[in-house]
């Protein structure tokens, strides 16, 4: 191992630049492996090399004994780079032992990928006529345009918006075409632009002799500025004066992210998403051969003629004009314009189509149901192709969308007929229009079910007056932080300009009205427009001053975060007697250290009747009967739990839960301890009871066991349907009785692609889980509410914890492990006693919670990554297995004063707290430091670094109520060499049958770095910590190719379908029964649940030209694209699921129900067959998504079940 230095570098030249050169010339020497290092802006460099004997025999040919020009002559065979020459010599640094261990890991998978690929001396020889690692990759372009595509005619066209001669270079990176600009006269410093794969709908270049590159997008580009660094700027002037101003050590950015090329591009840059670069003619066959390439999107040869229009500023005007100004349209409701616009402004259409769209509308609806037809229109929106070579001319005509939409209607219609909307079916729901500000566009979507907050039930009839706004780039991801790039234009004009201003939609001018603890760390806020209620016109601040008197707050985080529990999700109120209200005393003590604790911080009591009142109201009590709950009331918010000594209607409050004085005589339920939540490790947790003591294989074993239950899940229909029902997949279509009761009549699940592959798909996304995120399910611990102990009866050091569920009744007793995530401190984690209590304790009449004490110096939930008892959940394990054999002290952070800006708080005072904490949430980005320094570092958690990020993450958390962000200029430094357990995983593909792509790292491609300045690539080693043990010990190829073979041998001999023996097993229990007349009510049944289900893939893909498969629909969760899933799929995920099982259990009452009024199942088993016989034996194929098979499986089950029922069995 070998450490070389090199100086005597252009500090222009970047690390990418420096390794491509080295390469060749190490190569020479049979180094294929080695790491190379260059500061940004430095002269220099450190090449680390594994071989110690071939670093010398590099030094020996190119390494100089003495520095300077002098030495350089002595060098056997000298090195210049860029025309300068390169003194290379012995580093006196040691090699860094992860950047070895990382190479390590490289020579083996090059090794082993070697192995693999070992030629077949009999196979014969393939000779390819293009070098892929000499392609060029960059090409000059002279004019720019930016527009639409639409048709003339037959004939696809480019619609330009705007149009430049403006000199520039295309360059084809690996993960995106970066667009250089040269400076103009209008822009004296560099611009540039990206154009990311994965936003590309379409590619296509003319065959002319004026070729044109043109991009269609399906989300606008990301736009820079390059900062310039001469003697006119700040620091060029410091350092001109002597004043050394290091641009790394201060991370001062080279480049700024800007909002559009110029003034006139600013106008388009939203809609206009196809660009446009006229290249030179002899780059076209360089060009095409770029789609050989793997990852390049697909390179179409296509001529396109250039249609003008009138300028897109002036449609859009006139559409608005029509919109809201024009008689002929005056009938429309907002729920119409809503969609109407949405169509122009998110660019399904140009606005001048929707005008003549409109007024078709006008002659086909003359009086229509304006509801149904804004879902129509929505509905439209999902079936308009994108332009481009592969769509005709005729599926984006006038006559092909006024038939789109009148079929639409037509169906909306027969479905409302014998269905209820969602806020019918369900109290707590609100239909919710959204929009979604980028640095570029807003954009609209909508309206979607959203749980009611205090807000959205008391203005229940007004809610298309309230508007989600959710702030992201423009693939709808959080902007990220990236140390070289200035977001400050982003955050501070183009974001604070939408904030202090507002958003119109169908003349509705929306403004900022306030934002919730979870949408802040979601990047949403609340805007609302003016309403009139009870005879006055309702603007933001009447809304809000009606919430209470929040005059006495002085910081704008803490006055935002008070007036953010108003916008708390609640799944129900219960209106309680005023007199039911009581205030009880706080407990505190003033511990050693002069401080004093609050050991009942956010928790009451109340009485059994006020209990039964929310019983009452909550749903999900119909079977449990919770006796701790989350609640809002009034300015409170905290925990309530069960006092059975308090008679009649009591309600008990504490100080610490009162935030604001307000009135209410309604208590908002948040959550419940309906019975414990499932208990799983996750990485930080695992590492600091790996290093408080707890053996390796405790893990190993833990982890094992969990791979083994999914294993044999797929070995026959019990196990299979056991998995589908603990892990709530297909609840709504009933998919785990259905697996069970297909073998009960002799069937087998196995036998259909689709039921095989959701189950498949499952278990590969739980493996995954495991895998990248070592989240292993722990049989014998539980996550809980928190709650204090009102008998006193505890002592320090103790709990209670009571739990009551489906399987039996426990109460934990002995020594247990406590905790609360985030567990970033060693002393996070503590281990406490759990004792029973006396049979006549009023703690027996509470359960599913865990009770702490109210005696000690402290309280234990402080202790517990600084928690409290106002709705934290805590993690209680009990398996001895995976007690810690020592204790860490816990930390004592003291909680930041929030900042006071000595006045009444504003509305502009929060929306600037709003950008602040967008600008500066940097909790990811520490706990994943945190998570790479632990493995590193010799005292892992223990290490001080990592006590370091501990406290950084601690401020981050509270950085929503203080107001007060992180100091970034104290993060610890890193290598950019991670443990392998951070890698990512391979992609896997859904497609015919899911398959997992080969797990090898590709050769790196040379000439991209040359041309593109991306960020370094990653390095991983293999870590020895359990972390990597447990990464390591998944060969998820191996199990997968297993649970397939598995499936495989449990399929039958039948030759028929496994639905059409359904259908014959069917038909034989019901031979005598008449169905036929319900066969079109079969039909429309089918249509409408699989225009639901079409809408749900197309809604939730993170691809423009890929939707989600049916498979993850129905699965009722998205596949991670390399490895687990991210926190936005995760996210995306939920809300699939919970819109997915709505319209499953819509689609299942329509079934039993049918168009009746009253509820009645009667001819629920015909209109099932009639279900069934369309499903399987009229099956059609959708364009764009093929045939869906979903809905069989959802008739089949119920279907089944009403058999069942006929029969008697």
């Amino acid at each position: 191992m070998m450490e070389v230095f090199v100086r005597n570098l252009p500090q222009e030249a970047t690390e990418k630049q420096v390794s491509q050169y080295f390469r060749p010339i190490l190569a020479d020497l049979s180094i294929n492996v080695f790491h190379c290092q260059k500061p940004r802006k430095k002269g220099y460099a450190k090449i680390t090399l594994l071989d110690r004997q071939l670093g010398q025999r590099f030094l020996d040919v190119h390494g100089q004994l003495t520095p300077g020009f002098e030495g350089f002559k002595t060098v056997k065979k000298g090195l210049r780079h860029m025309n300068r020459p390169l003194n290379c010599s012995l580093s006196n640094n040691i090699p860094d032992e992860y950047v070895l261990k990382s190479l390590q890991r490289e020579q083996t998978d090059k090794a082993m990928a070697k192995w693999r690929h070992k030629p077949n001396p009999k196979a014969p020889s393939v000779v390819t006529s293009v070098d892929n690692k000499r392609m060029r990759r960059s090409f000059n372009f002279n004019i720019i345009h930016c527009g639409a595509m639409d048709y003339v005619e037959n004939d696809l066209a480019f619609v330009p918006y705007y149009g430049q001669i403006r000199s520039g270079r295309l360059t084809f990176g690996r993960n995106f075409v970066l667009v250089d600009f040269n400076p103009s006269i209008v822009k004296a410093s560099a611009q540039q632009m990206e154009i990311p794969y994965s936003s590309i709908q379409s590619l296509m270049i003319g065959r002319s002799t004026n070729p044109y590159v043109t991009f269609s997008l399906a989300v606008a580009p990301r736009l820079y500025e390059k900062v310039p660094l001469d003697e006119n700027d700040l620091i060029g002037g410091m350092n001109r004066l002597g004043l050394k101003y290091s641009q790394k050590k201060h991370n001062l950015p080279n480049r700024r992210r800007t909002i559009a090329i110029d003034p006139l591009h600013r106008a388009v840059v939203a809609s206009g998403l196809c660009y446009r670069f006229q290249v030179y003619p002899t780059d076209i066959p360089y060009i095409l051969a770029l789609k050989r390439l793997p990852g390049y999107p697909d390179i179409v040869s296509w001529d396109m003629t250039v249609l003008q229009q009138t300028p897109f500023h002036i449609q859009m005007t006139q559409l608005n004009t029509a919109l809201n100004a024009n008689k002929k349209y005056q009938k429309y409701s907002f729920e119409l314009k809503f969609q109407l616009q949405r169509l122009a402004q998110n660019g399904y259409l140009p606005p001048y189509k929707i005008i003549q769209l409109m007024q078709i509308m006008t002659q086909t609806f003359l009086n229509p149901d304006n509801s149904i037809l804004a879902d129509a229109v929505r509905k439209l929106a999902c079936q308009i192709p994108f332009p481009g070579a592969e769509t005709e001319a005729a599926d984006l005509s006038l006559v092909r969308l006024r038939d789109s939409l009148y079929d639409n209607y037509d169906k909306i219609s027969r479905e409302k007929a014998y269905s209820k909307d969602l806020t019918t079916q369900y109290e707590q729901i609100a239909m919710i229009y959204k929009a979604m500000v980028t640095p570029v566009g807003i954009y609209l979507s909508g309206p979607e079910p959203e749980i009611k907050n205090r807000i959205l039930r008391k203005y229940s009839a007004f809610t298309s007056y309230f508007l989600q706004v959710s702030f992201a780039d423009e693939d709808g991801e959080p902007i990220r932080y990236d140390r070289t790039t200035s977001l400050e234009g982003v955050y501070h004009e183009r974001f604070m300009a939408v904030l202090e201003g507002n958003i119109t939609i169908a003349a509705r001018p929306y403004e900022f009205l306030g934002f919730s603890h979870s949408s802040l760390r979601a990047q949403t806020c609340w805007f609302m427009a003016p309403f009139t209620w009870e005879g006055d016109l309702r603007h933001a601040r009447a809304v809000i001053k009606d919430l209470g008197d929040f005059s006495a707050i002085r910081s704008p985080a803490k006055c935002a975060a008070r007036i953010g529990q108003a916008f708390s999700q609640a799944f129900s109120s219960v209106q309680i007697p005023q007199h039911a209200f009581r205030q009880l005393p706080e407990i505190e003590r003033i511990d050693a250290n002069n401080i004093r604790r609050t050991f009942s911080d956010g928790v009451g009591t109340c009485s059994k009747a006020i209990l039964r009142l929310i019983w009452a109201a909550y749903a999900q009590s119909r079977t449990w009967k919770p006796t701790v709950c989350q609640v809002r009331y009034a300015g409170a918010k905290g925990m309530i739990s069960l006092d059975d000594r308090l008679e009649g209607e009591v309600l008990c409050l504490r100080p610490s839960m009162i935030k604001f004085e307000a009135v209410s005589d309604r208590i908002e339920i948040c959550g419940a301890g309906f019975k414990p939540l499932n208990m799983y490790l996750n990485r930080s947790l695992i590492k600091i009871l790996e290093d408080l003591g707890v053996p390796d294989q405790s893990f190993l074993e833990l982890q094992e066991e969990a791979v083994e239950q999914l294993r044999i899940t797929t070995e026959n229909p019990i196990n299979a349907g056991y998995y589908l029902q603990r892990n709530d997949i297909g609840k709504a279509a009933r998919l785990s009785w259905l697996v069970r009761k297909l073998s009960y009549i002799g069937m087998s699940f196995s036998d259909d692609d689709f039921l095989r592959d959701t189950l498949e798909l499952a278990v590969l996304i739980q493996l995954r889980k495991l895998k990248y995120k070592s989240r292993i399910y722990v049989e014998r611990g539980m996550t809980v509410y928190g709650i204090m102990d009102e008998t006193g009866f505890l002592k320090e050091g103790q709990i209670y914890c009571s739990v009551q569920n489906e399987k039996s009744d426990l109460v934990l007793t002995g020594r247990v492990v406590i905790t609360r995530s985030p567990a970033m401190h060693p002393g996070d984690v503590q281990c406490v006693t759990a004792v029973d209590v006396p049979l006549d304790s009023p703690l027996r009449s509470v359960h599913n919670c865990v009770v702490f004490s109210s005696k000690g110096d402290r309280d234990l939930p402080s202790q517990l990554s600084g928690g409290d008892l106002d709705g934290d959940l805590y993690n209680v394990i009990y398996d001895d297995a995976l007690m810690p054999l020592q204790l860490c002290a816990p930390a004592d952070y003291q909680p930041a004063r929030p900042i006071d800006i000595g006045r009444e708080v504003e509305r502009s005072d929060m929306t600037e707290f709003f950008v602040k904490f967008m600008e500066n949430d940097q909790l990811g980005r520490l706990a994943t430091l945190h998570q790479t320094l632990a493995d590193q570092k010799i005292q892992g958690v223990f290490d001080p670094d990592c006590i370091l990020l501990a406290k950084m993450c601690s401020t981050a958390v509270d950085f929503s109520k203080t107001g007060i962000p992180v100091d970034l200029t104290k993060i610890p430094r890193s290598s950019n060499v991670k443990p392998d357990f951070q890698a990512p995983g391979p992609r896997v593909l859904i497609e015919k049958s899911i398959t997992i792509e080969a797990d090898e790292e590709q050769d790196r491609d040379e000439d991209d770095d040359e041309i593109i300045e991306e960020a370094p690539a990653t390095r991983y080693y293999e870590s020895p910590k359990i972390l990597g043990q447990l990464y390591r010990a998944i060969d998820e190829h191996a199990f997968f190719e297993q649970i397939q073979r598995q499936s495989k041998s449990t399929r039958t001999s039948h030759r028929s379908s496994l639905t059409e023996q359904v259908w014959q097993y069917v038909r034989r229990e019901t031979a005598l029964i008449q169905y036929k007349h319900y066969l079109q009510f079969a039909r429309d049944t089918k249509d409408a649940y699989e225009d639901r289900i079409s809408e749900t893939m197309l809604e939730n893909s993170f691809h423009p030209t890929h939707f989600v498969s049916e498979v993850e629909v129905f699965a009722g969760e998205l596949l991670g694209k390399y490895g687990a899933p991210n926190q936005r799929q995760r996210e995306t995920s939920t809300s699939m699921k919970q819109k997915h099982d709505r319209d499953v259990e819509y689609t299942v009452q329509c079934i039993l129900h049918g168009e009746e009024e009253e509820a009645t199942r009667a001819e629920a088993l015909e209109r099932s067959i009639a279900c069934l016989d369309v499903a399987v034996h009229e099956a059609k194929t959708r364009k764009r998504f093929g045939r869906l098979v979903s809905f069989t499986w959802v008739a089949a089950a119920v279907c089944l079940k009403e058999v069942e029922k006929f029969g008697g069995y």
